[in-house]
This record gives structure tokens, C-alpha cells and sequence, in this order.
């Protein structure tokens, strides 16, 4: 993937590593997201998937777990690979995609609990981080 020169002077868009093997577990269909999530702690795109699932079945206050959980890994990936709080994670790069999922879904569960200032504010970053993913996720 070739990612152009940021022209505004901001920061540098973030992309996180991309471990094979969470991603062949999957497509495989060789571990659920539960066990990838148990494997591979820090892959993001398992605690997404869980957090969708449990959406989906009802279970919203499960759903805001996972995708917490997943929104912090996320974070801390972010971090270590530059990030400084701010600035592009772009939704092109299959390894930010998992995060990105996380913030949408932390969104919808904080928003269905209640949480209205926290579902503002994941809308607001995910927006902020790739108007990509926000058009995507944002439905």
C-alpha cells in the first residue's frame, strides 16, 4: 500500500503491525474470535468481532466490554508505533482496521447504554482518525 505525503504538515498516518496468524486463524475458520482474542491478545479485530457478535445477540453491555478491551489494546498499539493522540489511522491499512472496528463498536455500545458523551466522542475520534472507517462503520 503506498501512502502519500501528508501536505498539511500534521502528523504521519499510523499503521499498526499486521501478525499473519490471527488473520489466517480466522479466514480459516481454524479458531473462533474467542480463541484468537485468548492467542493473540493484542489483535484487535478479535475483540471487534466479539464485540459485533454480542451486539448482534443482544448482549450490549458484553459488547461495550469487548470493544473496550479491544479500543485499549488498540491504544497501546497506536502508542507504540508512534502515535501521539492524534492524526490519521487510516481504515485502508488492514492492520488499523481491527481498532477502528473497536471505536465504532465502543460508539454503539456507549450509545445504547446511556453513555451519550462517550458515544459523541468515539464518533467524533473515529471521524477524526479516517473519515474512511467513520463512512463505513458509522450506519
Amino acid at each position: 500500500m503506498e501512502m502519500h505525503k501528508n501536505l498539511l504538515d500534521g502528523p504521519e498516518p499510523t499503521l499498526l503491525p499486521e501478525e499473519e496468524q490471527p488473520y489466517r486463524m480466522l479466514a480459516e475458520e481454524s479458531a473462533s474470535p474467542t480463541q484468537v482474542a485468548a492467542d493473540y491478545p493484542a489483535f484487535c479485530l478479535a475483540w471487534a468481532m466479539l464485540a459485533d457478535d454480542s451486539f448482534a445477540a443482544g448482549r450490549t453491555v458484553e459488547s461495550y466490554a469487548y470493544a473496550r478491551t479491544g479500543y485499549h489494546r488498540g491504544l497501546d498499539a497506536l502508542r507504540r508505533n508512534g502515535w501521539h493522540g492524534h492524526g490519521p489511522i487510516p481504515w485502508e491499512h488492514r492492520g488499523n482496521r481491527g481498532f477502528l472496528r473497536c471505536l465504532a463498536a465502543l460508539a454503539r455500545a456507549a450509545g445504547s447504554i446511556g453513555e451519550t458523551e462517550e458515544e459523541a466522542r468515539c464518533w467524533q475520534f473515529l471521524k477524526d482518525s479516517s473519515a474512511e472507517a467513520y463512512a463505513e462503520l458509522k450506519q
